[in-house]
Formats: structure tokens, sequence, C-alpha cells
């Protein structure tokens, strides 16, 4: 895989350090290309795979009354049936926080607006390209990379965060294609093997499975890491 430190450089940046939870990977890794071919031709907001902001894809939580129509909730429909209503609620909401079209139907259906209301509103805002579940899609994806996740765990965020699940399964098998989760899962690796040093090896694997296997990393990838990190 391409060495965090060498592309880093070649985009200007400088790399992070294994303080601040950066990728601490070989510079001696021959293979440069696949996973920074995959992060410039998803355009990404920021120059590495690895640098990506949790606010980029983050979702305000919903409060406890949320989708309850009434409760003091000042920004409820007041009629069903506004358009124009509907769709400054809709801009609102991506004023706060980038949403794909699942997660903003949601919300507006919970403030009172009815279904065909809410369509309309969507396809509008997706005409003119203020909604775009792909490039959204995209951006997740590469914020699961930082968190080191594989490619199951990846596809259950998105559809968490209202992504069609045939859409996250599409970017995520991308991905994949680019070799972004096995990277993934070999620094996940790389950092369970620096914070279980000296344990017994069986304890350190253990926590390596727990820890793949919460974020979702293909079983397959994770048996040959533990072979190589772990032996």
């Amino acid at each position: 895989m391409i060495s965090a430190e060498r592309f880093l450089k070649e985009q200007g940046l400088q790399p992070a350090s294994a303080d601040t939870g950066g990728l601490a990977l070989s510079s001696e890794d021959p293979e440069r290309t696949n996973v920074q071919r995959w992060n410039r031709r998803t355009k990404p907001d920021r120059s590495s795979l690895f640098a990506g902001s949790a606010n980029a894809t983050k979702t305000p939580r919903h409060s406890r009354h949320a989708g309850r129509v009434g409760n003091g909730d000042s920004t409820a429909a007041k009629d069903p049936n506004d358009l124009d209503a509907c769709r400054e609620a809709a801009l609102r909401l991506l004023d706060a926080a980038p949403r794909p079209s699942g997660a903003l139907r949601e919300r507006l259906i919970g403030k009172g607006y009815t279904s065909e209301v809410v369509d309309d509103v969507i396809e509008r805002l997706t005409r003119v390209q203020l909604i775009d579940d792909e490039a959204y899609a995209q951006s997740a994806v590469r914020y699961c990379a930082t968190r080191l996740m594989g490619c199951r765990g990846a596809v259950a965020e998105l559809t968490r965060k209202g992504v069609d699940r045939r859409l996250a399964q599409q970017v995520c098998d991308e991905a994949e294609s680019y070799g972004v989760f096995t990277e993934a899962a070999w620094e996940l690796g790389r950092r369970t093997a620096r914070k279980t040093a000296g344990l017994e090896r069986d304890a350190r694997r253990r926590r390596f499975w727990s820890a793949g296997g919460r974020k979702g990393h293909n079983p397959e990838i994770l048996r040959q890491i533990a072979q190589e990190l772990f032996d």
C-alpha cells in the first residue's frame, strides 16, 4: 500500500505523527498509486485519504422529540402541504450539515410534511445539485477509512446515515477495489501491535480480531495480518 508519509509529502502536507493518531506506514512500500487514485477520483475535501474530518459527514443527533410533530418544536410544519416551507426547512437542514436524500427525507417527514411534498422538494434540490447522494457517500467512506473501518462496517455506517444501501455497497466496493479497507485493516493491526506489545501472543491476536470484527473487516484479511504481525 502507499506510504502515508510519502503520500502526504506529494500532496504538500506534513505527515501526522504517531502521537496525533497518524498512520505509521513503511516508507519502503513499493505500491503507491491505488489509494491515491481512488482518493483523487472521488474528489476528497482534503488531500489525504486518512486526514478526513468527522465534520464532513457527521449529522446532528436527533433530539428526544425528533420526528414528533408539535412538542414545542418551532420548526414543525404548520401546513403539511406547504411546498415553500418544506423547501426552506430542507435548506436549513442542509446548511447545518451535509445529508443524503434518505436522511433529509426522514427529517422532513418528522417535521410533519407529507411524503409527496418532501419527495418533490428532494427531487428539486437534487436537480440543482444541492443534494448529491454519491458525493456524500464517497465523503462518508473516506471518514470511515479514517476510523479504520472495513467494507462491511462502512456499508452499515453509510446506511445508518441515510444512504441507500445499494449505493452504499457500490461506493464501498469501489473503495475496496482500490485497497482502501485493506490498508485500514493493516493500520489497525499496526496500532493494535503497538498497544499490546509485551502481552502474550494469543491475547494480542484476540484484541486484534475483536477490533477488526467490530469495525467490519474481512476475516481473511484479518487472518493474514494476524499471521504476519502477531506470530
